[in-house]
């Protein structure tokens, strides 16, 4: 199945921007920003402030998979120094 890639506008730092995730992305962004009581905004701007080098969405990709890594049994984590962009380690 196939997760087609969606763009939506967003707020961040008080400056509209556009990104583009897949469904299951955006999905998952909205559920870690949740259950750390932050609008999707704030998290975003956090993932972005923090990314190194890359695109936005690509940093996105990135934040959500090191998040989900360290559910998985035996799943490290790399550090943003080790992957070069942004840490899961969002408060």
């Amino acid at each position: 199945m196939k997760s087609p890639v969606v763009k939506r506008s967003i707020v961040i730092a008080g400056h509209k921007t556009s990104v583009s995730l897949e469904d299951a992305f955006w999905d998952a962004l909205k559920e870690i920003a949740s259950a750390r009581r932050l609008t999707l905004s704030d998290l975003v701007a956090t993932i972005d402030s923090s990314r190194t080098q890359g695109n936005l969405s690509s940093a996105i990709r990135l934040f959500v998979l090191d998040h989900y890594r360290g559910f998985a049994p035996g799943g490290r984590t790399q550090s943003a120094n080790e992957r070069g962009g942004a840490s899961a380690t969002v408060a």
